[in-house]
């Protein structure tokens, strides 16, 4: 069972190259802890700034360091950052074209027993919204890796959304295919498509092997990439089957139910069912048991495929 969660991944990455790159710099909100940087600022203190709680001041001034050709990398709560800080992120980051990465730690319902404050289940459709924003999320360490390496390499904005808890391998240390903006195909089949990204990744991939023992071809995309999004090859798996279903854990509306739908009927019309958080408030609980309330399991998803084939 792997231990090792997506933001220390993060941090391991960006470790790696502070050590030759002196102008990495990682801060944070209070949220040192919780990003699991603090071997970061242990290591690399001059590196290293401490905003305090004050989610807009994190986001500008990680841009003003950017400015000076810096590569600041922003760490916060995604509940918060892409909330309290959105007015920062769209003029700051994305409207002055700096090179900030935010990296929106425990999204989604990784805080789930504390509530619809700390839940982030419409920083997909904020964040996709702003022009000149990149939107990421990837769904296991391997891939968390590549996307860091891959984000270093650049100089633009972008947004990351990482879970609070370990997810299972994806992929291995040494099979991990991954390219940047590019859908990866998890699986082949003919009768439904899935896309799913970050954490319901691994549910969709177990859902794809279920319905193969009852005799249904499921394809499966892992779409870490929601902004820029990968129509084409997800027109061309839409174009093999009968039907497509998306996963995500975000509500229902702006999230990658709807950019699927959207992509979907301008190009090789299909039925698409969206299997989502409710429009609602979210229960109260473990993120796990939260998923499983609404079905955002290897069985929810299932199940969802199959009424969605009829």
């Amino acid at each position: 069972m792997n231990k090792i969660t997506n933001r220390q991944t993060i941090c391991d990455v960006l470790m790696e190259h502070a050590e030759t790159d002196k102008d990495i710099m990682v801060l944070c909100s209070d949220s040192r802890g919780s990003a699991s940087m603090t071997p970061f600022f242990n290591a690399y203190p001059e590196q290293s700034v401490e905003v305090g709680i004050a989610e807009q001041d994190l986001v500008s001034i990680s841009a003003g360091l950017a400015s000076c050709g810096k590569k600041p990398w922003c760490a916060s709560p995604a509940s918060f950052v892409t909330t309290r800080s959105y007015e920062q992120c769209k003029v700051d980051v994305a409207d002055s074209n700096t090179n900030v990465k935010i990296i929106g730690i425990s999204g989604g319902v990784s805080y789930g027993a504390l509530g619809m404050t700390h839940h982030s289940a419409q920083d997909i459709a904020a964040m996709c919204a702003i022009p000149n924003m990149r939107v990421y999320l990837p769904s296991d360490r391997h891939q968390t890796r590549k996307l860091t390496e891959a984000l270093l390499g650049d100089r633009q904005g972008a947004y990351i959304r990482v879970s609070r808890n370990p997810v299972e391998d994806i992929y291995s240390e040494n099979n991990c295919p991954f390219v940047m903006d590019r859908a990866t195909v998890l699986a082949e089949g003919t009768d439904v498509l899935i896309v799913a990204c970050g954490e319901m990744v691994r549910p969709a991939q177990e859902a794809a092997k279920r319905l193969e023992a009852e005799n249904i071809h499921a394809a499966v995309l892992d779409m870490y990439c929601l902004k820029p999004f990968d129509a084409e090859t997800l027109i061309r798996y839409a174009e093999k089957v009968k039907a497509v279903l998306t996963v995500e854990e975000h509500a229902p509306t702006g999230g990658l139910g709807a950019i699927v739908a959207q992509a979907v009927s301008a190009n090789c019309p299909k039925k698409v069912r969206c299997l989502s958080l409710p429009d609602a408030p979210v229960i109260t609980g473990t993120a796990q048991e939260v998923f499983d309330h609404y079905g955002l399991n290897a069985a929810g998803i299932a199940k969802a495929a199959g009424e969605l084939l009829g």
